[in-house]
Parts: C-alpha cells; structure tokens; sequence
C-alpha cells in the first residue's frame, strides 16, 4: 500500500506548544481523518506537511520527495481548503481565479465551470460579499479544479449547513474513487469522519494517540456505564475505565475491549469517534489509567 505522505519523528516547538514524534503515514486510495480538541496541533501539523511551517527535526516525504527537494512540484499536486478564507476579498471569483490558475501547470477551467455552476457560486461577485459556506465552496472549487493527487482540509465543514456540508462529503467520496489520490481531512465533526473515512489519526497534546483504520479503532473500545457498586467491589477494573465519570447513581467512561470484565451490571455500548476523543481527553486531565 503506498503512502502519498510520510512522517517520521516530526517535531516542532512554538512559544506555548509543541508537536512531539509524530509519526504518520496519508495513504493513496483512502481518506485519511485527523481528530483532537482545540489546541492539539492539527494546524500546526498541517501547516509542516505544507511547508508553511519549519519543524524542527524529523521528516516529511510527499510523492517520495521532501519540500527541500522539490517543493514547487509537490505543492502542484497539492489542493489545500483552509478553514479560512485566503482570497482577496476586494475582487470577484473570477478575478481571484485568474490570480490563482497561473500558478497551476495543469489547471482545468472545465473542471473550474463545473463546480462553478454545481455550487451555484456568482462568479463576478467580490468575494467579501459572499457567506461562509459560499466562500467555502469557491476555496473547493479552487483547490479541485487543477486536479490534486493529494487534498488537505482543515476544518472545511466548520459552520456549514447541514445540506453542504452532506453534498461536501459526497464530493470527497466520488473524488477517492480514483484510488491514485488522497485526502487529508481535519475536522471537529467526527460524525463526517465515521462516514467517510478510512483512517483516523488522533491527535492531542501534541502527540499521536493512535493513527490507524476507523473501524480497528471503533472495535477496540468500549462504552460502559454501571451502577457505583461495580467500582467499589473491584478497584482493578476501575483504574482501567478511561476518562471515568462518576456520579451519586452510576458511573459511565471508556474502555479497552481486552479489559472487558463480565460484570453482569454493566450496560456496554458501541463508542463513536466522538466519544473516543472526549473520553481520552478527560481521561488524560483527570489522571485516569488506560
């Protein structure tokens, strides 16, 4: 299986925050989901694979080369959706089009008119002009339209309606059905992620949780909830809840499908991605064991 993207004991160090060892590979063919809270260092780590940031030690391979090497012919393979707009708001989508095409060698305007009219965006419109979801359409249509094998999201369904943001998922799904390219997608909506991706890498604190297929990790855990009894007869089994909340009539968390005990108590329920991270997360503040 190829990787498009290969990170190898990445690090980078900012005034307040720092990405530790990270090790990460975007597979060709698949949608690769990246998942943690505020503050994790999913930007930051973007931005490395980018080259819009120095790290400090480690390596960065995309297409079996490293920026340093050839960074001009692997951002043209590149498509990037920011969680922002970067445009100049003062000219129209197509004068911001124009702009941005000449920088591409194999820019398709076809492809361009397509999505223009597939997302029913007013080309002569100044882009300050435009909504958010609007705005987000156009960066999509920008970064499709010069046919990347590789597209990097950062947070592209962050205040999107619920239309688009379906419709958006759709478009991912119909691009990776050309198993040459990739997709590279961060998010806070893990629901997006349990229905379109194949990989999820978890990010927090700055390092790697686990980066692996989402349904290996979907079946490694466990949701349990039980009355507080459980926890007072066996101290063992509760040090291994992760990110235990307890209340006067039970108690809920995360656990390991291998520390399963057969408590017959216990109401046991498939996690999503989203309770993976939370639990993980509280878990890492509340000094909970894994």
């Amino acid at each position: 299986m190829e990787n498009i993207v290969e990170l190898r004991e990445v690090s980078k160090t900012r005034s307040n925050f720092s990405i530790q060892k990270i090790n990460l590979d975007i597979k060709k063919g698949f949608i690769t989901g990246l998942i943690g809270p505020n503050g994790a260092g999913k930007t930051t780590l973007i931005r490395c694979i980018m080259n819009l940031l120095h790290f400090d030690s480690g390596t960065i391979a995309l297409f079996g080369k490293t920026h340093a090497e050839a960074t001009k012919e692997i951002k043209q393979q590149i498509g990037f959706v920011y969680d922002e707009n970067y445009f100049y708001e003062d000219l129209s989508l197509e004068q911001n089009k124009r702009i941005v095409s000449m920088f591409y060698s194999n820019w398709n305007e076809s492809i361009f008119t397509n999505y223009i009219a597939r997302f029913q965006l007013p080309k002569h419109k100044k882009v300050k002009d435009l909504s958010k979801g609007m705005k987000m359409k156009f960066s999509l249509a920008i970064a499709l339209s010069h046919e990347p094998s590789l597209l990097i999201m950062d947070e592209p369904t962050s205040g999107l309606d619920p239309i688009f943001r379906r419709e958006l998922l759709d478009i991912l799904l119909e691009i990776i059905q050309d198993e040459n390219k990739a997709i590279f997608f961060s998010t806070h909506m893990t629901k997006d992620l349990e229905q379109i991706a194949d990989y999820i890498t978890f990010l927090n604190e700055g390092e790697v949780v686990f980066s692996e297929e989402k349904e290996v990790v979907l079946q490694r855990y466990v949701l349990i909830k039980g009355p507080p009894k459980v926890l007072a007869e066996d101290d063992h089994f509760a040090k291994k809840i992760i990110g235990l909340k307890e209340t006067d009539v039970g108690f809920e968390g995360l656990l390991l499908q291998d520390h399963l005990n057969c408590h017959n108590d216990l109401i046991i329920e498939k996690p999503s991605l989203e309770d993976i991270m939370y639990y993980t997360v509280r878990g890492n503040h509340c000094g909970s064991t894994h």
